[in-house]
């Protein structure tokens, strides 16, 4: 018994809406921990700047940076809670501002305005591969 063609039209739109779900369902499994990964990075490193954290690594306008990107990532995090839909969307956004105000915080570091620590060369490093590596794995993500 042949389908017809609105039969085959109808459990093709029924596959490719339950194979979508399917996606969002796993791209929000592993985005939002991600996105925390990430907060948790740029709060220590405010925290360590502004001297809260072992101390002789002080640098106020670093910390505030780096504070100011910790919010914009937690406020993606409640975006993603409340509007699951949005995920792939506002973790490409908030990822992509923190890699360009991170870039920034590099290139002062680079010419010699900011930070000068070795410490803060390798952790601008990490947080650059964790930012790139978030944001090309959310940006190959299909939905």
């Amino acid at each position: 018994m042949k389908k017809s063609r609105e039969t085959r039209r109808v459990v093709s739109a029924s596959c490719s809406t339950r194979n979508r779900q399917r996606r969002t369902l796993i791209m929000n499994s592993w985005a939002k921990p991600l996105l925390l990964f990430e907060v948790t990075l740029f709060a220590a490193a405010s925290l360590v700047h502004s001297g809260v954290l072992p101390g002789g690594y002080e640098h106020a306008r670093a910390a505030t940076a780096e504070g100011l990107i910790a919010v914009v990532l937690a406020c993606g995090i409640f975006a993603c809670l409340f509007r699951p839909a949005w995920t792939r969307s506002v973790a490409l956004a908030v990822q992509s501002f923190a890699l360009f105000a991170t870039l920034i915080g590099a290139f002062t570091i680079a010419i010699g305005i900011g930070p000068q620590t070795m410490a803060d060369r390798v952790f601008h490093l990490l947080l650059l591969l964790v930012l790139i590596s978030g944001f090309v794995a959310t940006f190959k993500w299909n939905s």
